[in-house]
């Protein structure tokens, strides 16, 4: 298994994700070998959301030449991120049958993407 940190490289800032982040979307450049389900935990453990969705987006390299010579860039994987902006306290009946309520420790935001909203 894969580490957080290996999963998630660095945060894609565009001015399209600037303003997807006022619907809870965020954008990252992740590990082109990494999975939807791999791309959630490591959001969820790095940044303390709760996740509801990924959808990611390959993204082929280009051929560029400078002169005689050619080259590509590198290949590399976005992955766009929902996550939950009003989280709702979880309630459940106990041994007794008395509704006990659990508020989740969940952050609304992601403060360390280098946004400001």
């Amino acid at each position: 298994m894969k580490l957080a940190e290996d999963i998630i490289i660095r945060p894609y800032i565009t001015e399209k994700s600037y303003e997807n982040m006022a619907q809870g979307k965020y954008t990252f450049i992740v590990d082109p070998k990494a999975t939807k389900t791999e791309i959630k935990h490591a959001v969820e453990k790095l940044f303390n959301v709760k996740v509801l969705s990924v959808n990611t987006v390959n993204y082929k390299g280009k051929e560029k030449r400078l002169g005689v010579h050619v080259g590509r860039t590198s290949k590399w994987k976005k992955a766009i991120v929902k996550i939950d902006t009003n989280p709702q306290p979880v309630t459940y009946l106990d041994k007794e049958g008395n509704p006990v309520t659990v508020a989740k420790k969940y952050k609304t935001e992601i403060e360390e993407f280098g946004g400001a909203q």
